[in-house]
């Protein structure tokens, strides 16, 4: 298996996938939009100070060592977490500013991202991978 450094076990990056849909579609049914902060605010802090709240806790309900379970490559998780926290402070920004084209549009964006995510398909992988073939034949 992976070097845990160099990955995050699955059902980490799961929980916090669910974190962001469940965050958005509360948000979407109470219209109550601070909700996408504990989502924006986990991933900011996973982002800059590599650790992520959602996934400490998540962690202890692991019931095998990390390295038993399929390990997600930190470098794309970490390139998919900052695009998330985009997504989501300019979802909470067009709510706060009453944006609401704006809230709903990066809302869904972040939502849906992460659901496609938990049935299989990495959209930010897939960006990060394009962008890394660009970049190597564009240099």
């Amino acid at each position: 298996m992976a070097d845990w450094n160099a990955s995050i076990p699955r059902p980490l990056v799961r929980a916090n996938q669910w974190v962001i849909v469940l965050a958005v579609v509360w948000t979407w049914t109470t219209g109550v939009y601070w909700i996408l902060a504990v989502p924006l605010l986990a991933g900011a802090m996973g982002f800059f100070f590599d650790f992520n709240p959602v996934m400490r806790l998540a962690k202890l309900f692991l019931r095998k060592p990390p390295s038993g379970y399929v390990p997600e490559d930190k470098a794309s998780q970490r390139f998919n977490q900052l695009l998330a926290v985009g997504f989501l402070l300019l979802a909470l920004l067009g709510y706060a500013f009453e944006w609401r084209t704006m809230a709903y549009v990066f809302s869904a964006m972040v939502a849906l991202a992460a659901l496609v995510a938990i049935m299989g398909f990495c959209v930010g992988c897939f960006i990060r991978y394009q962008w890394m073939q660009y970049r190597r034949k564009h240099s």
